[in-house]
């Protein structure tokens, strides 16, 4: 281990000296991923660029992590604790990067390089891993199965929101493929004859609605119709959608998921429509929160000007497959603000609060406070010892 020859606050200060000496490069960074905006595991700019920054900066790298042709691992230093810093960097569809990925990225690499004088000066391991798809297809699922997470200590990253939180909450979140199949008929002259799909799907949609309002307050259940027939005048014989279920919790998200069944269930009996589903692969895990970690990253930030809010604060709601991170090593998804209170994420206003001078802010922030973290948790085994406790000692449930 190398020998300390500074102090945690002079460490500290020369990690925010880096992330202001390259602040014309992540601005760019962030900059070309938001106007290239790709598609989950279709990032091929975005790791070209991400990658080249890390690597001109002394990371080794490595492209394909987990078999996936846009994940990448960078690693700077040795040994342990090793910290891992998370990059997302997929666009959803139509509206780009209206959840702010380009900076989430730019971040993350920002604190890599400005985290070197931690492990120079401390020992340890930064790594930077390269997630895709986390919009759609959960692509940290798939690294965690391939063990690419495996040896890590702690992981960080930083999402870009309208408020400055060192804490998060996600839901617990699988998707529902479903089809109904019917039988064609002329609408006008042999209604009789024909076996609507289309009311099947109108009947299943029209049950769930009835069951929310019997279901818990975090719970979520919402979907869109992807086919609905192709002529107004042939009874539809073919219907589809996409649904996600959303729980507070694994053990809920099975009860609801009986539920939905039985809706699709008595819309395909009523009708005589033939139902098929098929849940998706991937399951996005609620996220565990590290109370111990969210207070260093909120002094941290707090340290840069910005006012976080309490950790018990009200949270909005999505999922994050960060939650499945969480599951199995001490992790926080904490957000940072670039936008105003009101914006709403996955909007088109929020896609353009993403290339803002404010959120040019926001990846520089964010990039400091995740490299400071680093120091604390690379220059103080004791606090090391403290997250991994809390961590070890909420295993029970999630």
């Amino acid at each position: 281990m190398p020998k300390k020859t500074l102090s945690k606050a002079d460490l500290k200060a020369k990690a925010c000296q880096q992330v202001d000496g390259y602040r014309r490069e992540l601005v760019e960074l962030s900059l070309k991923i938001h106007t290239n905006p790709e598609l989950g595991f279709e990032e091929i700019k975005a790791i070209g660029w991400l990658t080249d920054f890390l690597r001109n900066n002394g990371f080794v790298i490595e492209v394909g992590s987990g078999g996936f042709a846009t994940a990448f691992k960078a690693f700077y230093g040795s040994g342990r604790p090793c910290i891992a810093l998370l990059a997302e960097y997929d666009a959803l569809p139509g509206v780009g990067h209206a959840c702010g990925h380009n900076v989430i990225a730019a971040a993350a690499v920002g604190a890599g390089v400005a985290s070197r004088v931690a492990t120079d000066n401390c020992g340890g391991t930064v790594v930077v891993f390269g997630t895709p798809a986390e919009e759609l297809y959960g692509g940290k699922v798939g690294l965690l199965r391939a063990g690419v997470f495996e040896g890590v200590d702690v992981a960080l990253m930083v999402h870009p929101g309208v408020r400055n939180r060192a804490t998060g909450e996600a839901l617990a979140c699988v998707s529902l493929d479903i089809e109904f199949f019917g039988k064609a008929s002329h609408a006008a002259a042999y209604p009789d004859q024909g076996v609507n799909a289309l009311e099947a799907m109108i009947l299943a949609f029209n049950a769930i609605n009835s069951l929310r309002q019997h279901i818990k307050d975090k719970a979520r259940i919402h979907g869109i119709i992807t086919h609905g027939g192709y002529a107004a005048n042939v009874v539809p014989a073919y219907a589809a959608a996409k649904l996600l279920v959303r729980a507070p919790d694994n053990a809920y998200l099975e009860e609801l998921k009986r539920k939905v069944l039985g809706c699709l269930e008595g819309a395909a009996l009523a009708t005589g429509a033939r139902l098929e589903f098929r849940w998706g692969d991937v399951l996005y895990e609620p996220l565990k929160g590290n109370s111990t970690l969210a207070k260093l990253f909120a002094n941290n930030l707090e340290a840069l000007g910005r006012k976080v809010e309490p950790l018990d604060s009200p949270n909005s709601l999505g999922s994050t497959d960060m939650g499945n991170v969480s599951q199995v090593v001490p992790a926080i998804h904490p957000t940072i603000a670039i936008a105003s209170p009101g914006t709403l994420l996955h909007s088109e206003e929020f896609a353009r609060a993403a290339a803002s001078e404010t959120a040019s802010d926001g990846v520089l922030d964010a990039a400091k406070a995740l490299a400071m973290t680093v120091v604390d948790l690379v220059s103080e085994p004791r606090v090391l010892a403290e997250i991994k406790s809390e961590f070890t000692g909420s295993m029970g449930g999630s």
